[in-house]
């Protein structure tokens, strides 16, 4: 019987040992924010309203290698992506700018004028797209080459583009704008002269698209001014996502469907916030010397 004791109780450690392992791996372990002109990286799990654990810091304005005319066109972050296996990171602006920068060294590696640039998405073949909001040159989806500054390659209208976003697995590249989602796919993608073909759009239930977050390759989170909805894309329906059911003003979204982890910001001075909300599991991280706009998970 001590034998059979002892071998269960090596089995249920292991168990238990196992589950813990398998929910730290899906914890995130770096999340990006950004606001004002500051982009930080955080090591997500050690970090609290207290003690922030600071991977990375970056101000626009000391960007190495950046035009000084870009400077004030990146004086007001509102995306931000890690990219190309975390060596890069996408940052945009409502000010005016987009930029790529090397994670390492901090210095430029791409820039474009992008007025009141609300998202970023890097595509195959190292390209960029841009979405803008409203403004005089606005209000368009854009794609640019990494390797060609300021250069566009292909525009299309998209009214207070706010969301773009990449789902591989597809070969598609979703874009919200005010009332709509469209789903694009890409055209003469191998030649100096690509461009987007519109397969298809949908009206959203509401109006202000904000936020759009691929939860998986069949679903999509989408903020608008007054609820978060999610959309499944084999059946093309909208339903509302119950964890942020009735929130309005959700600025970004991350959120894993096998645990139920959900981290989101949203308005709550104005258009920012200095709170970024963790569910499953529960914790608040504040930065109170920031706007704070969105967070983005690094995976």
């Amino acid at each position: 019987m001590t034998g059979l004791k002892f071998t269960a109780q090596l089995i249920l450690g292991w168990l238990l040992f196992s589950a813990v392992s398998c929910n730290k791996s899906t914890v995130p372990q770096e999340i990006i924010v950004g606001g004002d002109n500051v982009v930080m990286i955080l090591d997500f799990p050690n970090s609290t309203d207290t003690d922030l654990k600071v991977n990375w810091y970056l101000k626009t304005s000391e960007v190495q290698n950046m035009p000084d005319t870009m400077i004030r066109r990146m004086k007001t972050v509102d995306d931000h992506k890690s990219v190309d296996n975390n060596t890069k990171i996408l940052i945009s602006s409502s000010s005016g700018g987009t930029i790529m920068v090397d994670r390492e060294t901090k210095e430029c590696l791409f820039y474009a004028i992008t007025p009141n640039a609300h998202s970023v998405e890097y595509l195959p073949g190292d390209r960029i797209a841009v979405a803008l909001s409203i403004t005089e040159k606005g209000n368009q989806l854009q794609i640019y080459d990494a390797d060609r500054s300021n250069s566009v390659l292909f525009s299309d209208s998209l009214y207070s583009g706010h969301g773009v976003i990449w789902i591989a697995q597809r070969d598609l590249l979703y874009a919200l704008g005010y009332d709509e989602l469209r789903a694009y796919s890409l055209v003469d993608w191998d030649t100096p002269n690509p461009s987007l073909k519109l397969e298809e759009k949908w009206t959203l239930p509401e109006t202000g698209g904000h936020e759009l977050y691929a939860s998986s390759v069949n679903q999509l989170l989408i903020s608008t001014s007054k609820n978060v909805w999610k959309f499944d894309l084999k059946k093309e329906t909208f339903e509302v996502f119950a964890p942020l059911a009735d929130v309005p003003d959700v600025k970004s979204i991350y959120f894993d469907e096998k645990t139920g982890h959900l981290i989101y910001t949203k308005g709550e001075i104005s258009w920012w916030t200095h709170n970024i909300h963790s569910v499953n599991p529960s914790k608040t991280i504040t930065i109170p010397e920031v706007d704070l706009y969105k967070v983005r998970v690094i995976k």
